[in-house]
This record gives structure tokens, C-alpha cells and sequence, in this order.
């Protein structure tokens, strides 16, 4: 499985490690952020075949990066990743083999668009939300409400609930008054 940012490797590895040993079948975790040792030891379960499930980012499409048997591959948030990068991944399958791939995006893009309408692309369409799955609740506030913000976030926070603020840059811009 292909996230592309270690965020949302790690996010995935958390909530499927639990559901994939229950019925067996084991799973890594691959990317760059992993020690040395760790990393190793990830590859060379791939190589051997003592991990049926990889999850990871970019660090998967290395080429020193190899496969025991790879017969699918699951890209999440597929326009993040170039034509090259996923060809090269599902290319380990082996020689002469491809490997399955399941390409994912909440967000369509028009090269997935040609692709559903050029090529052998099948589409299926997920319209609802997984079961339980909380509201969430956006708000925006002006600069003048910052305390007050920072107040609410520390509030959740010691719940032991989760906070996205969301920033429109990073750095300072001429060209932007945000």
C-alpha cells in the first residue's frame, strides 16, 4: 500500500496491522523516517516473504527496494505519485510480471479522468462514509479570536481528541496578504 506522506503510512499501518493479524496475515511498515536497522530488517522481510503486506511512501518505489511475490498494489491518493513511480512498483512483480494495482483518490484529476474513459480503467465509487464515523466540525476564525482558538485546541487536546488547524501558507508571501 503507497501513501504519500509518512503521516498517512503510519496512519494506515495503525488501523490495519490490528485487522490483517487477526486473520494472519502479517504486515510492515516502510519509509524513510524508519532507522537503519529497521528499515533492513522491513526489506529483507519483503525479499523472503515473511511480510504478506507492506504499507509505505516513496521509500517503496527504490530500487533497491524487492519483492518475494508481489501480485497487487494499492496506491492511496494516486495523483500524488508520478506515471514512473507507480509503473516501477508494480513493475517488482517480477519478470515478465505486473503486479495488480487499485489507485485511489478522493480527489479526480483529469488525467484519471482520461484514463477511466482511454484505457482499461474500471471505476468504482464509494458514496458513503464508514460506519461511525464522527461529524467533523470547521470553523473559521479571524485573527482576532487567536486566544480563543488556542484556548478550544488545548481544551480538545486534553479530551484526548484530535485538531487540524489548517494554515494557507507556510511562509510568508508578497504575493498573498494571508
Amino acid at each position: 500500500i503507497l501513501a504519500p506522506t509518512e503521516v498517512l503510512a503510519a496512519q494506515h499501518h495503525h488501523k490495519l496491522k490490528p485487522l490483517f493479524e487477526r486473520v494472519g496475515v502479517r504486515c510492515g511498515l516502510l519509509q524513510g523516517a524508519l532507522k537503519r536497522k529497521d528499515k533492513r530488517t522491513v526489506l529483507e522481510q519483503l525479499t523472503t516473504g515473511e511480510l504478506d503486506v507492506v504499507i509505505g511512501t516513496h521509500a517503496l518505489v527504490q530500487d533497491h527496494v524487492a519483492f518475494k511475490s508481489l501480485a497487487l498494489v494499492v496506491v492511496d491518493e494516486q495523483h500524488r505519485f508520478g506515471v514512473a513511480q507507480r509503473l516501477s512498483l508494480i513493475a517488482k512483480a517480477g519478470e515478465g510480471l505486473l503486479a495488480h494495482q487499485l489507485m485511489m483518490s478522493a480527489t479526480p484529476i483529469p488525467r484519471t479522468l482520461a484514463q477511466t474513459y482511454l484505457s482499461d480503467l474500471a471505476v468504482s465509487n464509494l458514496h458513503e462514509k464508514p460506519p461511525g464515523r464522527k461529524p467533523i466540525v470547521t470553523k473559521l476564525l479571524s485573527q482576532k479570536k487567536r486566544e480563543q482558538l488556542i484556548a478550544a485546541i488545548d481544551k480538545e487536546l486534553q479530551q484526548g481528541h484530535q485538531v487540524y488547524w489548517v494554515c494557507p501558507l507556510i511562509e510568508e508571501s508578497e504575493k498573498l496578504d494571508l
